[in-house]
């Protein structure tokens, strides 16, 4: 890979990563911003930088955010909202595609699940997707279920209702107990840290680990 091609990524890392953070750190402020809308000022502002310049100020920008992050870490919230807005982010476990499904509380992780991106052992998603709801539902004997929901290219709402029914119970359980660390505001760093440290016998959890890693790095 050249250094054209990896400063490339790098910057698209960069302008990914310090747009979720200045996003969250607007929704406080008279004029909220959305994520894709700073995406799209970021690259241009970087458009206009050497290269040098902006080796420099990656770095620069990254400590000065980080700092700010740490200082506005949201606070517990007890009572889960019944509806979260979500990010679908898709990788590999092994040969098989999944998706895991990050549900925010105000712009920051609040819970995850995860599972295979199939109709008979998980959900298929259209490629289109990458955002929705995760909303948290009571049935009438008093359990309780979370469904997705997501809009389509048409416009229509589209609900994959009891998400635990379609994903493997053991992913399901680890799953739950990360998410439970996300909900008591462990900072970000420290969740990627826990869920790496985890000693797990099958190889095909060791893989899935790794793809929840890369899927929590977004918010770092």
């Amino acid at each position: 890979m050249n250094t054209l091609i990896m400063n490339k990524e790098k910057n698209e890392d960069f302008i990914q990563r310090i747009a979720h953070k200045l996003s969250v750190a607007s929704q406080k402020t008279a004029e909220p911003m959305a994520e894709d809308t700073i995406q799209a000022l970021l690259q241009k502002m970087l458009g206009a930088l050497t290269e040098e310049e902006v080796a420099k100020l990656i770095p620069a920008a990254e400590g000065a955010l980080e700092t700010v992050a740490l200082s506005m870490r949201p606070e517990v919230t007890e009572v889960r909202p019944k509806e979260l807005e979500c990010d679908v982010v898709r990788f590999q476990n092994n040969k098989d595609k999944w998706v895991a499904l990050v549900g925010l509380l105000n712009g920051y992780p609040y819970e995850i699940f995860t599972g295979l991106q199939d109709d008979d052992e998980g959900i298929l998603l259209p490629k289109s997707v990458t955002k929705g709801k995760i909303i948290k539902q009571v049935n009438e004997d008093g359990s309780k279920r979370y469904d997705f929901q997501f809009e389509n290219t048409r416009g229509y709402k589209i609900t994959v209702e009891g998400l635990s029914e379609k994903f493997n119970p053991e992913y399901w359980n680890y799953a739950k107990l990360i998410s439970g660390v996300l909900r008591y505001r462990m900072p970000i760093a420290h969740v990627i840290k826990l869920v790496s440290s985890l000693q797990l016998q099958d190889e095909n959890i060791n893989t899935w680990k790794n793809g929840v890693e890369r899927a929590l790095k977004k918010y770092e």
